[in-house]
């Protein structure tokens, strides 16, 4: 979320006083009739399946800019707002675009991030709905996930026919809040009534399998077929145990297949933009759903989507998941920051600023580079905040044109989609000049251990990888089981291009540990932990919730 100066209007003041479109107008501009949409209010609604069928029909007509960034630092890098309001500059250039984010997660929201739909001028609106309860897509999957739980436990209770080892249960239960409290936890607890006892824990609901699930499935049966082969839990030899095993997949589908609609809003502009499920950032994808990219691109001259994290995480992940399912980038935006460069470059206090800004300029170039040896078209976007002087944002720009770069300032924040028109210009100008040619970092068929290796030292940039004895022998049983011919989803720190958050810029001579593997069988990847990256993420001592609160009127005050 970019920084406010007291003397500027808030997010939720800029929401409160723009003019809105009703819903129906905003899917007219894309052809979209009222028949095609399913009421959620005056300014939200869910397309319908015969719009979504009669579209995917149709061939593709848009591109695809993916909008990432450097190594981000805790104030943020400004993806959401870059992507909000590049899609809103599009639009001020006369061609059609379409915004394509993810549904914000409540634990953030009431956490450290407070909320995350845009902001200042390049927001998605209804603000305060969408960061919310929304359509309830991530209560759907909370209660889906749940629902697996819950059969499985009873499963257990009565006879346990499967053989379950109560050991070798990998499914543990889901909440959308940030609660350290529930990592790990005792279920079954008071006397046999209450089933047979085991230790769980909870993740957090964008953490789930079935969050990834719902982004990765094209229609009602793929969501189906995937959920049905998610495990669950391991027999007493080793066998694995799915939903389908539990016969839970049909009813699981029944309460996800309204939330694999795509949900239709509009950006402080009207723009239209889809926001649209919402998978963690490192055992998952990261972005929003294939659904929301197909439909976009036959509804638009461009969509403008974003990946979490880093280009080392979330565009990574893109290029070697997301796009084997058919949606490939066309050019992609590197935003970056005056703070995460003082960040990467060392003291981030040092009183030459210009020092620690040209000090960073490594870590921005790496991202860079990663992404044009993915054969990708890059633009630099300048995320210039309200306390960034000149001669920094003219060392940044002055850098780019160096290297050959194109690099252009956002002010997307406080002008909408006029600061964003110059970076419009020259993402389409990258596109037209039709020299992107995607090249994936590995292929399938390339063993598991090589596939993470290619990824930790081309995109990384480290020295080697290590695979700690319990690594091994998870490869041998994924590889045993026939499930090391998919992609890999590795988790690391957001922090540093490293698996150390403390290191900055551009570490050298590393070597990468793997800890751990499993397969998430449903999505069709396999996740490789290093670190110690947390599924149930805590509250920080002052949480965003603190200076939440409703006034009588029933407006709500502080979620921005």
């Amino acid at each position: 979320m970019d920084s406010q100066q007291e003397s500027l209007p808030t997010d939720a003041d800029i929401a409160r006083n723009v003019e809105r479109r009703p819903i129906e107008s905003v899917g007219a501009e894309m052809g979209l009739n009222e028949g095609d949409l399913e009421h959620r209010g005056d300014e939200v609604a869910k397309l319908t399946w015969d719009a979504v069928h009669r579209e995917l029909d149709q061939p593709a007509q848009g591109d695809l800019v993916l909008v990432t960034a450097m190594t981000p630092t805790r104030r943020g890098a400004g993806k959401t707002v870059t992507t909000v309001g590049l899609g809103q500059a599009f639009g001020q250039l006369g061609e059609t675009s379409v915004v394509a984010i993810r549904e914000p997660s409540l634990g953030p929201v009431f956490g450290i991030k407070g909320g995350a739909a845009g902001g200042g001028y390049s927001q998605v609106l209804p603000m305060e709905g969408i960061n919310l309860h929304f359509t309830g897509d991530i209560h759907a999957v909370t209660s889906a996930h749940n629902l697996v739980s819950a059969m499985l436990d009873a499963h257990r209770h009565h006879d346990n026919e499967l053989d379950i080892d109560p050991d070798r249960v990998v499914w543990p239960r889901v909440l959308d809040v940030n609660d350290r409290a529930l990592r790990e936890t005792v279920v079954g607890l008071g006397g046999p009534a209450s089933g047979p006892p085991r230790a769980d824990g909870f993740s957090i609901t964008a953490a789930s399998e079935l969050m990834a699930v719902l982004c990765l499935a094209t229609d009602v049966a793929d969501l189906r077929e995937r959920v049905s082969r998610i495990i669950v839990a391991y027999d007493t030899e080793g066998t694995p145990v799915t939903v389908d095993d539990l016969e839970a997949a049909g009813s699981v589908t029944a309460l996800l297949k309204d939330a694999l609609r795509p949900n239709l809003v509009q950006t402080i502009e009207g723009t239209p933009a889809f926001v649209h499920g919402g998978p963690f950032a490192n055992i998952a994808t990261g972005t929003n759903s294939i659904l929301a990219d197909q439909l976009g691109l036959r509804l638009a001259d461009y969509v403008v989507t974003e990946a979490g994290f880093g280009a080392d995480l979330g565009a990574e992940k893109f290029v070697n998941i997301v796009s084997r399912e058919g949606i490939e980038p066309d050019a992609t935006v590197v935003v970056a920051t005056v703070d995460a460069l003082r960040k990467h470059g060392g003291d981030g206090a040092d009183e030459d600023s210009l020092d620690g800004v040209r000090a960073g300029f490594a870590n921005l170039d790496h991202h860079v580079d990663v992404l044009r040896s993915m054969g990708l078209p890059v633009v630099v976007a300048v995320n210039r905040f309200p306390d960034d002087t000149s001669a920094e944002i003219g060392e940044i720009v002055d850098h780019c044109e160096q290297r050959g770069v194109p690099v252009s300032v956002s002010t997307v924040h406080a002008d909408g989609g006029e600061g964003g028109t110059d970076l419009a210009r020259r993402v389409k100008e990258q596109i037209e000049a039709g020299q992107g040619d995607l090249q994936r970092t590995y292929d399938l068929d390339t063993p598991l251990p090589e596939k993470i290796r290619a990824v930790a030292t081309q995109v990384y940039g480290a020295a080697d990888v290590e695979f700690t004895s319990g690594a091994r022998d998870d490869i041998a049983r994924i590889e045993s089981l026939g499930l090391d011919d998919t992609p890999v989803c590795i988790s690391k720190t957001p922090s540093s291009l490293s698996d150390d958050p403390e290191k900055r810029g551009v570490p050298e001579d590393w070597t990468l540990t793997v800890r751990e593997l499993y397969p998430s069988a449903g999505a069709g990847f396999v996740v490789a932990l290093t670190g110690d990256v947390l599924t149930m993420p805590g509250l920080p001592a002052d949480p965003a919730a603190a200076d939440i609160d409703v006034d009588a009127e029933g407006s709500i005050h502080g979620l921005f």
